[in-house]
């Protein structure tokens, strides 16, 4: 796989991941300097070997809306760790409204939690409290440097440095 770069603002807050070939382009165009490399990867041509950037930063600050951390299936998934929020069981996930939709309920990230099937369906109409449930996590909206430093763990260690989180742990 791939290593992938992070790219920095001006101010150092994170605007993108793109791929080292990108990065290698914005640097040679003078459009972004490296700040962190992987130190045992390299890049040859025939004739030059390049650095293998695993953060850059662009030299002209660019005003990016925030967008936020999109509400997915799939980043519901990621911010509960994959996890039932009420049992812990990792198999037969589905999405379950903390307040149901019935009693005024929103679909929206602090109502939503991952819940395996069983949970959920135990749960069915009622609160938390009238099945005698409790959260393992309270519902939050994930923030993006929260799954950046998620993906930096596994992949990227290179990049915590620049994430300015705490380990997730």
């Amino acid at each position: 796989m791939e290593k992938k770069v992070l790219v920095l603002n001006l101010d150092h807050t994170p605007v993108a991941i793109v791929t080292v070939q990108k990065a290698i382009v914005l640097t040679i165009l003078d459009k972004a300097s490296p700040l962190a490399t992987y130190s045992y990867l390299s890049i040859r041509t025939v004739d030059r070997t390049f650095v293998y950037p695993a953060v850059i930063r662009l030299r002209e600050y660019k005003n990016v809306p925030y967008r936020g951390v999109m509400l997915s299936r799939h980043n519901l998934f990621r911010r509960d760790r994959n996890a039932c929020q009420y049992c812990g069981s990792g198999k037969h996930l589905t999405i379950d409204h903390v307040i149901p939709r019935s009693k005024g309920g929103k679909t929206e990230w602090k109502n939503l939690v991952t819940a395996c099937h069983r949970c959920n369906t135990q749960k069915g109409d009622r609160s938390v409290e009238q099945v005698g449930f409790s959260l393992k996590h309270p519902p939050f909206k994930p923030t993006l440097k929260m799954f950046l430093a998620e993906y930096a763990e596994k992949n990227a260690e290179e990049w915590m440095p620049f994430l300015g989180v705490k380990e997730m742990g």
